[in-house]
């Protein structure tokens, strides 16, 4: 029985990691100045661009989920029943936003009436019609599940480096094997 994850899982999850601090830089380290601006274009461009890969990444690797099932913790884990439930539910809430994110992303784009182009060259349908209500409305709620979202990462990251750096076991080698002893 594998002590790792899947190779696949593990190169999903890294690649996933990877575009959601891009999907955040392009977003948050736009240019602070008034109103449109070829740079903030740009970056917005590079944003919805990321934030649909993640969106694809994030099915890929849920569906890989069913092929390459999470390996069992090893026997030198010591997590308290609560650690693990909390575990469980900051992993599918995580996968879950990964998915609905990107989607609200695109409908807020569809809703404000700005096409998303995916890397410039395939522009995806429009999800509903223009209305700017609407639109003003998904995006309250995609800040704020995007905000709900780094704040899960970071207690994700933060558990798997106590757990590799404290309690020295092999939560973090589970998907990070090169970590392994």
């Amino acid at each position: 029985m594998r002590q790792t994850y899947h190779p696949v899982s593990v190169l999903w999850h890294w690649l996933i990691a990877i575009l959601l601090v891009a999907t955040y830089y392009f977003v948050l380290g736009r240019p602070d100045t008034p109103g449109p601006s070829p740079e903030k274009l740009q970056m917005m461009s590079y944003h919805k661009w990321a934030g649909i890969t993640v969106l694809l990444f994030s099915l890929i690797r849920i569906a890989s989920r069913f092929i390459f099932p999470a390996p069992p913790m090893g026997a030198d884990v010591k997590m308290p029943a609560w650690q693990n439930k909390t575990h469980k539910i900051t992993l599918l809430l995580m996968l879950l936003l990964t998915v609905t994110i990107p989607l609200g992303g695109w409908l807020m784009s569809s809703a404000a009436g700005r096409p998303v182009v995916w890397f410039g060259l395939w522009q995806l349908p429009d999800l509903i019609g223009v209305n700017k209500d609407l639109a003003g409305q998904i995006k309250e709620v995609h800040e704020t599940a995007a905000w709900a979202l780094l704040a899960l990462v970071s207690l994700h990251t933060l558990a798997a480096l106590k757990h590799h750096f404290v309690d020295k076991d092999s939560v973090l080698s589970r998907m990070a094997p090169w970590l392994k002893k």
